[in-house]
């Protein structure tokens, strides 16, 4: 089973790139740990996600860099080389659900299916 749930904040403004069949929109969201490292801090990993069509639409409607969302989705695998050859794996969330925690629209879920 492939199945992901995040709570974190978005790093940037929602921006969505659009062609002519869809509308994509990559985020970074900034994740806490639970725990403290050794030196007593807690630490951060911002995560990329990927958002389609009427997600990424929404998404750029109702938030703004620092706002709280929760997503759920799959982790995608992708792989690439680059210039030198190099073969370079990628890990993303493919967001396939996302609610707006701390938004101004707190109580909107948004799915995959819904336009």
């Amino acid at each position: 089973m492939n199945h992901v749930i995040l709570v974190g904040r978005l790093t940037d403004d929602p921006t969505i790139q659009d062609n002519e069949d869809q509308s994509r929109m990559v985020i970074s969201l900034a994740v806490p740990r639970t725990f403290k490292n050794s030196e007593g801090i807690y630490e951060t990993d911002f995560l990329r996600c990927v958002l389609w069509n009427g997600i990424a639409k929404k998404t750029k409607e109702y938030c703004k860099k620092g706002d709280i969302v929760c997503v759920r989705g799959r982790l995608q695998v992708r792989t690439y080389e680059t210039e030198e050859n190099e073969k370079k794996y990628m890990t993303e969330v493919m967001v396939e659900s996302i609610a707006f925690v701390s938004s101004n629209h707190k109580e909107k879920e948004i799915r995959e299916d819904d336009n």
